[in-house]
C-alpha cells in the first residue's frame, strides 16, 4: 500500500500513529477559518454571478459521490426549464489556455476526467478553469441562467447561493480531525452553515446535522468500444472479470459489482490516475469492467471486451421540491 493510501485509510479508521499530527490539524483548521472570515468580511474579493450558483463539494478527502449529484442536478434542472452550466477545476487535466470549454471530444489530458464525464452524461455546457469565477462568467456570457460548481466548496472566490456538501455514509468524517491529522478540509462545524448535507449511501456515521440520503443506483452496462447498452441482468460478459477503479473510493465500486453477481479480481488505482494501453494490457484475457470516470480516459485504446457500469444518483422527492423552492426564492 502506498504511503498516501495508508495515510488516508488511517485517517478514516482513527489510527493511533496520526495522533502526533493533531496540533498541525488544529493549526490548519484555524487557518481555514481565518481565510473564510476574510472572504465573508470582504477583505478578500469574491465574484458574484448575476445568476444562481450551486456549489457541490465536500469537507473530506477521498471520493464521496459529488459528480453523480452534479449530473443529477444538471439533468433535473434542465428538465425544469433552466439552462444550467457546469464549472470545474479540471483536476488531472492541463490545457494550453483557460477557460476551456469541454465537449465530448475534448482530450481528457486537457479537461480532466470528471468534466469530460459530465459533458458526456449531461450534454450541458461544461467549462474548466482553475479560477472557477472566470469559468462561471464564461458560462453566463454563453447564456446559462444557473451555474453548478463541481467541487469548489473551499473556492470562496466564487460567491454562491446554495451549498451542498456530500458525505460518504460509510466513512463519514473519519477520525474527525483536519489535515494532516485526519481527512477533513474544514471543521465539522462547517456542515452547520451549508444549505444541505447529502449522505451517499446508508448513514453509519455521526454528523452534527441531519443529512439527506442519496443512493447511487446502477442503471446498466455499456460496451466501451461501441457504446451499446445492456440491462444489468443477465450479465452481457462472462465472469470472472478484471475490475478497474481509479476513483476516490474504489472499494465502493467493487462492492457494487459484487452485489450484481460479478466475480473476479479487483484493481484499485489512485484517484484520477491516468490510464494507458500498456497498463490495460496487463489485464487482458478477461473482460475489463470500469467506472464511467475511468472510461473517458481509455476510450481510444481499451481492449474490445471492456465494459462500463453506468450509475445514477437517486434522491428523495422532498429534496427536489426543496431545491425548486430554494431556486424560486432566489429568482
Amino acid at each position: 500500500m502506498k504511503l498516501a493510501d495508508r495515510w488516508l485509510a488511517g485517517a478514516y479508521q482513527g489510527s493511533r500513529w496520526l495522533r502526533p499530527l493533531q496540533p498541525l490539524g488544529k493549526l490548519y483548521e484555524r487557518l481555514m477559518l481565518r481565510r473564510a472570515r476574510q472572504f465573508h468580511t470582504g477583505r478578500r474579493p469574491a465574484w458574484r454571478a448575476p445568476v444562481p450558483v450551486i456549489v457541490v463539494g465536500n469537507i473530506t478527502l477521498g471520493g464521496t459521490g459529488k459528480s453523480p449529484l452534479v449530473a443529477w442536478l444538471g439533468n433535473r434542472l434542465a428538465a425544469q426549464g433552466w439552462s444550467p452550466g457546469i464549472v470545474s477545476r479540471g483536476y488531472g487535466g492541463s490545457a494550453e489556455r483557460y477557460p476551456l470549454r469541454v465537449t465530448p471530444t475534448t482530450p481528457v489530458n486537457e479537461s480532466g476526467d470528471e468534466p469530460l464525464m459530465l459533458a458526456h452524461q449531461t450534454g450541458l455546457p461544461v467549462v474548466v478553469d482553475p479560477q472557477r469565477a472566470r469559468a462561471a462568467e464564461t458560462l453566463v456570457r454563453a447564456g446559462c441562467d444557473l451555474i453548478i460548481s463541481d467541487d469548489g466548496l473551499q473556492h470562496l472566490a466564487l460567491a454562491r447561493d446554495i451549498e451542498l456538501v456530500v458525505i460518504d455514509g460509510a466513512r463519514g468524517l473519519g477520525n474527525g480531525h483536519c489535515l494532516p491529522a485526519g481527512p477533513l478540509r474544514e471543521s465539522p462545524d462547517r456542515l452547520k452553515g451549508v444549505d444541505a448535507v447529502i449522505v451517499n449511501g446508508d448513514n453509519a456515521c455521526e454528523l452534527p446535522v441531519e443529512g439527506v440520503t442519496m443512493h447511487l443506483r446502477p442503471c446498466g452496462w455499456r460496451r466501451l468500444c461501441d457504446g451499446q447498452r445492456f440491462p444489468l441482468a443477465p450479465l452481457p460478459f462472462k465472469a470472472p472479470v478484471n475490475g478497474l477503479a481509479a476513483i476516490g473510493n474504489p472499494q465502493r465500486f467493487f462492492a457494487t459489482l459484487i452485489s450484481l453477481g460479478v466475480t473476479g479480481e479487483w484493481h484499485p488505482l489512485a484517484d484520477h490516475q491516468p490510464l494507458n494501453e500498456a497498463l490495460l494490457n496487463r489485464w487482458r484475457g478477461r473482460p475489463l469492467v470500469m467506472t464511467a470516470k475511468d472510461a473517458v480516459k481509455c476510450q481510444a485504446f481499451a481492449p474490445p471486451d471492456s465494459w462500463v457500469l453506468d450509475v445514477e444518483a437517486v434522491l428523495p422527492p422532498d429534496f427536489e421540491h426543496w431545491l425548486t423552492d430554494k431556486l424560486s426564492a432566489l429568482t
